[in-house]
């Protein structure tokens, strides 16, 4: 009898751990958008953002970033993305969704990018995968060419950061460190007193104004 309760104990707690770890919520799935929303917007921008093929796509022109409608405090997010050439975009997190002001005057970003061809590849700081303007990527940074997607990954736990791009860590750091701040005070986000200040906040993929393809994105809270 002890025997048998010690194994379905055991077999619902089984249970529970792969229960909670498959809990991901997908917020594109080649589909639905229904877990997305414009910033500022209560609907979803599809005059700016279209699925082409699997991957949401940017409209070329006026950009309107894209917010997750849930806010999140530790997480781990996974997306594959891609850029035309010269193409900019990021993905930004801990972001309140200000009345006026964009979603960069609170959250960071993991910085997407053509290395290449855009300015900004020029500087480490500002190069894809970095902290933008504040942590450049490691050595380990290994980028795909233009047209091809890049797997990336995001995590944050008891404000614990890293980021991820095709299989390697290439910046970790901590949330609300004095050297962070110290980084912050010499960087464009001096003047926003709200730059990273937030404990939970909205994910938001931006719309740069250039092409940029994004697909497989799905979130988890830790």
């Amino acid at each position: 009898m002890k025997k048998s309760l010690a194994v379905s104990a055991l077999a619902l707690f089984l249970g529970f751990r792969s229960a909670t770890a498959a809990e991901w919520t997908v917020l594109f799935d080649g589909k639905l958008t229904d877990q997305l929303r414009g910033y500022q917007m209560k609907t979803f921008p599809a005059d700016k953002w279209i699925i082409d093929g699997d991957a949401l796509k940017t409209v070329p022109g006026k950009a309107t970033d894209l917010i997750t409608k849930d806010k999140y405090k530790d997480f781990e997010l996974e997306l594959e993305w891609k850029v035309a050439p010269g193409g900019n975009s990021g993905v930004m997190y801990r972001v309140a969704e200000l009345d006026k002001g964009a979603s960069w005057f609170t959250g960071p970003e993991m910085q997407i990018l053509d290395d290449d061809k855009h300015g900004d590849g020029k500087n480490p700081k500002t190069s894809a995968g970095a902290l933008y303007a504040l942590i450049p990527p490691s050595a380990k940074k290994k980028l795909k060419p233009v047209g091809q997607f890049n797997q990336a990954k995001l995590i944050i736990k008891d404000n614990h950061v890293e980021h991820w791009l095709n299989g390697e860590k290439i910046v970790e750091y901590t949330w609300g460190s004095s050297e962070v701040a110290e980084l912050v005070k010499k960087s464009k986000f001096s003047d926003k007193p709200r730059f990273m200040k937030e404990g939970e906040g909205h994910v938001v993929f931006q719309h740069h104004g250039q092409e940029f393809w994004l697909r497989n994105v799905r979130i988890r809270s830790l």
